[in-house]
C-alpha cells in the first residue's frame, strides 16, 4: 500500500488533528502524552531525539521509543534533530514501525543546537535540507514532516516552506518566531508569516506560538487558515488547555503522577512537570519549592505535591469573595493558567502579588551573580567553579567525538576502544580491556591439556573458539 501524502495523510492517518502537543526535550514523554490525550490533545510528538545517538545506541532507542507498545498513544510523530541525510534516514528506518510520521527538527534555537549544528541553525543550508527531506521521503515507509522557525522576511519564509514541500515534506509546522526570538527576547509570534506560508503551500500546516488558552487556538485557526495548532509551554502549564478548562492544579498533578506509576519515566522529567504545573503556587509557598528540588523519589515528589494541595486549599478557605488575584495573574495561583514569560526589563521587577521566576533567581543569586541552580550545586560541592577558563578540556575520541579515555592506548572512548581491541586482539590497560592477555592465557592453558582437540574453524591466527568466547565480552 503506497504511503499517504499531504492532506490525505493529515485527514486519514492523523484523523484531521487540530489540537497538537509539541515535541519537547525531556517533557513530552509517554506519561505526559497520555495525560494530554485524556484532555483534548489529538496528536502528540515525542521529545526531540538525536538521530545519531538513536542509530548507535540501543538503550537510547529502548528508553525513548521501544520501551512499551501503547495503543492509546497514537497518532504519534517521532521528531529527530540531524544534519546528515544518511543518519537521518537510518534513524527514521529504526523508528518508522513505532509511529505515524518522522519529523525533522528545524526549529530548535537553543545554544546546544548551535553547537551540534542542527535545528534552526540549519535554516540557511537549503541544499542540505533538500537532500535530507528528499532521501527520507524516498526511503521511509511513513511520511516525513518538518518543524521550522520563520525568517524575518515573509517572502523568504514562504520560499523556505515551498522548498521543503518540493523536497517531499508532507506536513509543515511553522513556529512564528525567528531563531533569535527566545527566552526573555521571545516576543510575539508572527501569525502573518504563518498565514502567508499556509496560502503558499499545498500541504497541511500547523501553527505554533502565542497559544495560552483554547480561545487562542480558535483565533489562530481563524486568522491563519491552518489545519491545526501546536502548543508547548501552554500545554505544560495547563494540560487541559484543549478542553477549554482551567482546573485546580492538584487535579492534573495527581492524575499525571498516577500515570507515571503505570508508565515510569526519569524522576527529573516528573519534577520538571511539577515545577511547571505548580509554578504560580511555588512563588507564594517558596519553602516547598526547595523541598520539591531536593526530593529523590517519586513518593517524595508526590508528598510535596500533596503538601502544596493542602496549602492551596487553606488559601482558598481564607479567600474573600469578590477579591481579584494579586499581580497580573488571570486566576488565583492554584488554578492552571499560562505563564507569561518576562521580557528583558520585566524580569528584574517585583509584581505586587508574586514575583517572576527570573526575579527570584536574580534575588537568590545576587551575591555571587550565580543562578539559583548554580548556587544549589555550589552548596553541595563548595569547591565547584563555574569559571569556563578553569574547566577541564576533554579530548575527543578519534572515531565518534565522545570524550576519550585519558589513558586509552588508542585515543578512543571506551565503546570504540572495546571494538578495536577485540578486532585486533589487543590490550588497553587504560580501559581495563585485556583481550590479548586473555588469549595468551587461553593458549597457555590449552598447551597443558594434551587431550584437548583443536577446533576446526576459526578466524586467521586465532583459535576458532576465541571469537565466541571473547565475543561475550562485547555483549
Amino acid at each position: 500500500m503506497p504511503k499517504l501524502q499531504g492532506f490525505e495523510f493529515w485527514s486519514r492517518t492523523l484523523g484531521g488533528a487540530r489540537h497538537v502537543v509539541a515535541p519537547m526535550v525531556d517533557q513530552s514523554e509517554l506519561a505526559w502524552r497520555l495525560l494530554s490525550r485524556r484532555h483534548g490533545a489529538q496528536l502528540c510528538y515525542t521529545p526531540m531525539l538525536h538521530a545519531q545517538v538513536f542509530v548507535r545506541d540501543a538503550n537510547y532507542r529502548k528508553e525513548n521509543l521501544y520501551c512499551e507498545v501503547c495503543p492509546e498513544d497514537r497518532p504519534l510523530i517521532v521528531q529527530f534533530c540531524a544534519n546528515d541525510p544518511e543518519v537521518f534516514v537510518q534513524a527514521g528506518l529504526l523508528a518508522q514501525d513505532y509511529c505515524d510520521a518522522i519529523d525533522l527538527n528545524l526549529g530548535c534555537p537553543q545554544m546546544i543546537a548551535k553547537r551540534g549544528h542542527y535545528g534552526a541553525f540549519l535554516q540557511e543550508e537549503w541544499d542540505l535540507l533538500q537532500r535530507m527531506v528528499l532521501l527520507a521521503h524516498e526511503r521511509l515507509s511513513v511520511p516525513v514532516t518538518c518543524k521550522i522557525r520563520v525568517f524575518p522576511e515573509i517572502d523568504r519564509t514562504v520560499r523556505y516552506a515551498q522548498m521543503l514541500e518540493k523536497a517531499g515534506c508532507q506536513l509543515l509546522t511553522v513556529h512564528g518566531r525567528t531563531k533569535e526570538q527566545k527566552g526573555p527576547m521571545a516576543g510575539t509570534a508572527s501569525w502573518e508569516h504563518i498565514k502567508a506560508v499556509r496560502k503558499a503551500v499545498g500541504i497541511p500546516v500547523f501553527a505554533n506560538g502565542n497559544i495560552r488558552c483554547l480561545q487562542d487556538v480558535e483565533q489562530c485557526i481563524q486568522d491563519t487558515g491552518v489545519q491545526g495548532v501546536m502548543t508547548a509551554e501552554g500545554n505544560l502549564h495547563n494540560p487541559a488547555l484543549f478542553e477549554g478548562r482551567s482546573p485546580a492544579v492538584w487535579e492534573l498533578a495527581e492524575e499525571y503522577l498516577d500515570i507515571v506509576q503505570q508508565h515510569p519515566c526519569p524522576l527529573s522529567y516528573v519534577r520538571a512537570h511539577l515545577f511547571k504545573l505548580w509554578h504560580h503556587t511555588l512563588q507564594v509557598h517558596q519553602q516547598l519549592r526547595e523541598e520539591l528540588a531536593k526530593v529523590k523519589t517519586l513518593e517524595g515528589v508526590a508528598a510535596v505535591s500533596q503538601a502544596l494541595k493542602l496549602r492551596c486549599q487553606e488559601d482558598m478557605s481564607r479567600q474573600q469573595e469578590g477579591v481579584r488575584p494579586p499581580g497580573n495573574l488571570p486566576a488565583f495561583h492554584w488554578i492552571c493558567q499560562p505563564y507569561i514569560r518576562p521580557g528583558p526589563r520585566e524580569g528584574s521587577k517585583e509584581n505586587s502579588g508574586g514575583r517572576s521566576k527570573r526575579a527570584l533567581e536574580e534575588e537568590e543569586g545576587s551575591l555571587d551573580g550565580l543562578s539559583k541552580n548554580k548556587l544549589k550545586k555550589q552548596l553541595r560541592n563548595p569547591h565547584k567553579t563555574f569559571d569556563p577558563s578553569l574547566k577541564p578540556k576533554y579530548a575527543k575520541c578519534d572515531q565518534c567525538g565522545n570524550p576519550k579515555g585519558n589513558r586509552c592506548v588508542f585515543n578512543l572512548c571506551r565503546g570504540c576502544c572495546k571494538k578495536r581491541a577485540f578486532r585486533e586482539t589487543a590490550d588497553c590497560p587504560g580501559h581495563g580491556l585485556l583481550f590479548k592477555t586473555k588469549l595468551e592465557k587461553s593458549l597457555a592453558w590449552k598447551e597443558t591439556q594434551p587431550g584437548l582437540q583443536e577446533p576446526q574453524q576459526g578466524r586467521p591466527g586465532t583459535p576458532g573458539g576465541f571469537s565466541e568466547v571473547m565475543g561475550s565480552a562485547l555483549a
